[in-house]
């Protein structure tokens, strides 16, 4: 199994939304995309909540994977490329993990 965990950080205002705006759409598109792209085995998304820190990232994105192949096709699948332009556009940071683990 693959767990490919991912945080990011908008920029304060973008496209006319503020970052929890923009956040909360991203998270909507993320959600979306369970039982689109077949290799996707699980999600979860969440954003900052609103008694942290204003500092921190605003979203993290936590997906599961039976292999590394399989994290490769989602990164390619069409319309999880539309949910990348997006928050490509909207956001100023980004970290990631892929880590593999046995379930």
């Amino acid at each position: 199994m693959v767990k490919h965990i991912v945080m990011f950080k908008f920029a304060e205002e973008k496209e006319g939304r503020s970052a929890k705006e923009n956040a909360a759409l991203a998270k909507e598109m993320l959600d979306a995309l369970q039982g689109v792209v077949p290799t996707l085995k699980s999600s979860k998304i969440s954003l900052n909540s609103e008694n942290a820190n204003p500092a921190n990232f605003e979203l993290v994105l936590e997906t599961e994977f039976d292999d590394m192949e399989g994290l490769s096709a989602y990164a390619v699948h069409p319309e999880h490329v539309k949910v990348v332009n997006f928050i490509k556009s909207v956001m100023v940071s980004r970290a990631c993990v892929d880590y593999e683990f046995k379930k």
